[in-house]
């Protein structure tokens, strides 16, 4: 709960160009709860239960907006769970595969994916630090840095299945249309791409012009050039931008309304590349 509490009041308060200190105090808000520094006290001695090692409390923040480990490591469940179940509703199953975590962030979903023997398992974010843990922490996976603009170091159609959560929430709009095509680029014919957004159910943050925009089918980016890439900078997506503008030459073969479980309230997109 007190993570999305905490990206609530962020935005909030980045909106009247406080990023900076809003994050700071909500970091340290986070820490300083009971519960959870108790729970973070035990996770940290006893390890976590895929036993995979857990980033330090600044990495969480910067990718979870919490420092609570229970909510970093069930939130990756969820999401992992959403990505196996979108792929078993189109027949897929993930083991062999080649599979993108596009903004992997410090492993949260990433690390979910150490059981599977026979796939091939690649990670690519825009922080060096998160890169660099990846890389010392998880090394069943293949993690590279990228830019805040394309392109991707991947060969054309190098993967079956690439995914991307809370990653195009975070983007300005002359990044949004560049980076889909740059995914489209890397995953095979018959592939698919998995993308999180902020739809209907984040609209309540909008203004009075905002949501009109967001209505009118429209993207609508708050804070864009503060930070884009970062948390700092909010991305909303109504169904009829992704599916007539931001997919264009993909095919939308499911959109479920807050199905992207692990990233609270976002619209899950399933896209299928012909």
């Amino acid at each position: 709960m007190l993570a999305g509490v905490g990206r609530t009041v962020r935005d909030q308060v980045s909106s009247l160009g406080l990023a900076g200190p809003a994050a700071r105090v909500i970091r340290a808000l986070s820490s300083s709860d009971p519960r959870v520094a108790l729970a973070n006290a035990g996770f940290r001695r006893q390890g976590a239960p895929d036993g995979l090692p857990i980033p330090p409390a600044d990495l969480l923040f910067l990718v979870a907006g919490t420092t609570n480990i229970a909510w970093f490591l069930e939130g990756g469940v969820r999401a992992a769970g959403t990505v196996r179940d979108a792929m078993e509703r189109r027949g897929v199953s993930l083991d062999g595969l080649a599979i993108l975590d596009f903004g992997c962030g410090c492993g949260r979903v990433l690390r979910r994916w150490h059981d599977l023997r026979r796939a091939r398992v690649f990670g690519t974010d825009y922080s060096p630090r998160l890169v660099e843990w990846c890389r010392q922490n998880l090394p069943f996976a293949d993690v590279a840095l990228n830019q805040l603009a394309p392109p991707l170091s991947y060969k054309p159609a190098q993967f079956d299945l690439v995914y991307a959560f809370s990653v195009f929430t975070h983007l300005t709009e002359d990044l949004q249309v560049p980076w889909m095509r740059e995914l489209a680029r890397v995953v095979k014919p018959g592939g698919h791409l998995l993308v999180s957004t902020h739809g209907e159910s984040y609209s309540g943050r909008l203004n009075g012009a905002e949501r009109r925009r967001f209505e009118g089918g429209d993207l609508v980016v708050k804070n864009d050039v503060k930070a884009p890439g970062s948390n700092t900078c909010s991305a909303y997506h109504p169904l009829a931008y992704v599916r007539d503008h931001l997919a264009a030459g993909l095919e939308l073969v499911e959109f479920q309304p807050q199905g992207a479980r692990g990233n609270p309230h976002q619209d899950l997109y399933v896209l299928h590349k012909p």
